[in-house]
């Protein structure tokens, strides 16, 4: 089995196609990175989607419970019964009315 793992630290730098199960019982699979942003590493999942679409989300270690490397054609096939829900109207602002302009 070809190893996920590179570099010399191999504590914080896994590659590859993964299933992770977060808190919350939320479950994704898709392709896992480690990647740094404002000086803390967070878990990067890119989550394949119908016609070649992704979604991409970041999680603060803490929140994982599990992970799970597998193939791609395994993540996949997990990916699509498990679909990150999308922004909703609800989570955004009521647009403000700008005066003189159509929104």
């Amino acid at each position: 089995m070809q190893s996920c793992w590179h570099g010399e630290n191999m504590s914080n730098a896994f590659e590859g196609w993964s299933i992770l199960e977060l808190m919350g019982h939320r479950k994704l699979a898709g392709f896992v990175t480690i990647e740094e942003l404002g000086g803390a590493a967070l878990i990067r999942i890119d989550v394949p989607g119908e016609n070649g679409n992704a979604a991409t989300q970041y999680y603060n270690p803490a929140a994982l419970y599990c992970m799970t490397p597998t193939t791609e054609d395994m993540a996949r096939k997990v990916a699509k019964g498990n679909q990150p829900t999308p922004v909703t109207r609800w989570e955004l602002p009521a647009a403000q009315e700008l005066e003189g302009e159509d929104l």
